[in-house]
């Protein structure tokens, strides 16, 4: 039997850091939404008790790394079961990009399984197991809007923003977010408001949407990589309502409201930027 199931990517409306918890993790609010950028997965039933990842991406490990992979294992071991599984991947969200693609390609094989194997766990059970695997698999189980607190696994359901489009762009670097985090002075940055950003969803208003974006990590990832800074600069420049770079980055976004100015930022950013994304808010 073979499976095909939808791994969209997530941007972090807003993304605060709190402090560094006990357990080495830091403790985090993230105002997350989905959007219309995703990976496909598909599960087909091996006759023997082996997981395989499939992909025609170089930089998606076939192994013990890849966070679907790790899905799989974590039910085969949890639930005891012994059946095989390949899992191929088609890659559409750029990786290591502050997009969480490897975690929606964790939460997919999650739900995907779930309904392979007949397994019957509800999304809640899905979502924590999900959190054992990276702290954005539990969001992603859900899709959606969300704000995720503790270091991301815990899950309040918000308002879907009002309909825009998103215009994504990705320098051609990967980012360390663990270099992010070391470098990262909770003390010396300038905090966004959560609690405004949940009222703009709940009013549905874009404008305080747009006022509102914010990201703990932002400045250090800019100074640690001027690319960045680069292009979030030229997506103000070409009219975007709103920027902010997504997770910890590289990959920067605007928020657009009207399909007349889509074209000019898109076509402004490709003169520069390999991979450059216009899609819309999924939401809910």
């Amino acid at each position: 039997m073979r499976l095909l199931v939808k791994a969209p990517a997530k941007i972090n409306l807003s993304l605060d850091v709190l402090h560094k918890r006990p357990d080495g993790f830091h403790e985090v609010e993230m105002v997350m939404t989905t959007i219309d950028l995703a990976d496909r997965i598909e599960l087909t039933n091996l006759p023997d008790d082996t997981i395989k990842i499939l992909s025609h991406n170089r930089f998606v490990p076939d192994d013990g790394r890849n966070l679907a992979y790790q899905a799989a294992q974590l039910l085969k071991d949890r639930l005891y079961i012994k059946k095989g599984v390949a899992i191929s991947i088609d890659k559409v969200i750029p990786v290591a990009a502050g997009l969480a693609g490897g975690s929606s390609d964790a939460a997919a094989t999650l739900k995907g399984l779930n309904r392979l194997w007949d397994l019957g766990l509800s999304l809640d059970e899905l979502a924590e197991l999900g959190s054992e695997i990276g702290s954005d698999v539990s969001f992603c189980v859900y899709g959606g809007t969300a704000l995720a607190t503790g270091r991301g696994e815990k899950i309040e359901h918000l308002p879907a923003p009002p309909n825009c489009w998103v215009i994504l762009a990705k320098p051609t670097i990967g980012v360390s977010t663990a270099d992010v985090y070391k470098n990262l002075n909770v003390s010396n940055v300038q905090h966004p408001s959560t609690e405004a950003m949940i009222s703009a969803l709940n009013r549905n208003s874009y404008s305080d949407i747009c006022s509102n974006l914010g990201n703990v990590l932002e400045s250090v990832t800019l100074d640690m990589y001027p690319e960045v800074a680069q292009i979030k600069d030229q997506m103000e420049r070409f009219g975007a309502d709103a920027v902010l770079m997504s997770g910890s980055g590289p990959t920067v976004y605007g928020l657009v409201q009207y399909e007349s100015r889509l074209h000019r930022i898109y076509n402004g950013l490709r003169g520069f930027c390999d991979q450059v994304f216009a899609v819309r808010m999924l939401g809910e």
